[in-house]
Order: C-alpha cells, then sequence, then structure tokens
C-alpha cells in the first residue's frame, strides 16, 4: 500500500513563495520518479515539475526559473519550492509517483492560491 501526503499549499499574494512537501510512505522500493501536477478550474490536470529517483528534473515552461523540485530519498519526500509566485498559478497541486510496471499512485491534492 502507496500513501502519498501533500502538504504546504495556502493563500499568499503574487511575488510571493510557498513549499510543498509530498511524503511517500509504504512499499514505494527505489527508481521511481515524482512529479508535481497541477489542475485549475476548467482546466486539465499538468505537469509542472518532475524529478527521478537518481535527481534529474523536468520542468513545464511556466516553473523554469522560478519553482524548484527536489528530493529527501531519506524521508521518502519531494518538494516543490515555488517563487515568485503568480495569479495564474492557482490551482490544486498533486503529486505521483511513477513507480513503473507496479503502476503509478496520487497524492489528495493541497490547494494553492495566489492573489493579486
Amino acid at each position: 500500500q502507496v500513501q502519498l501526503v501533500e502538504s504546504g499549499g495556502g493563500l499568499v499574494q503574487a511575488g510571493g513563495s510557498l513549499r510543498l512537501s509530498c511524503a511517500a510512505s509504504g512499499n514505494i522500493g527505489v527508481g521511481n520518479a515524482t512529479g508535481w501536477y497541477r489542475q485549475a478550474p476548467g482546466k486539465q490536470r499538468e505537469l509542472v515539475a518532475s524529478i527521478t529517483s537518481s535527481g534529474r528534473t523536468n520542468y513545464a515552461d511556466s516553473a523554469k526559473g522560478r519553482f524548484t523540485i527536489s528530493r529527501d530519498n531519506a524521508r521518502n519526500t519531494v518538494y516543490l519550492q515555488m517563487n515568485n509566485l503568480k495569479p495564474e498559478d492557482t490551482a490544486v497541486y498533486y503529486c505521483r509517483l511513477d513507480m513503473g510496471v507496479v503502476g503509478n499512485y496520487w497524492g489528495q491534492g493541497t490547494q494553492v492560491t495566489v492573489s493579486s
């Protein structure tokens, strides 16, 4: 049983920062990748950033230069540091654990609201 718990969302003014955390528990194994996704009202869920178990990262164009994804393997936690937030970053943010053929898992989501 794998469980993902996101935290760190909230309300922030434009230009502010937030750090999201995604803590994984259960039989997560090794060699997985974790991604942060977001979904705004009326829009499709989109990838924001991802990181492999070896630390290779990938960012959406909208996140480059403002967001940083990192992981602490000892804590089974992946972080998303978000700086210079914009109103268009408002969404529910989800983390997804990709375990390859074993399957993938989603967290429950955390709301991020950026006021102008």
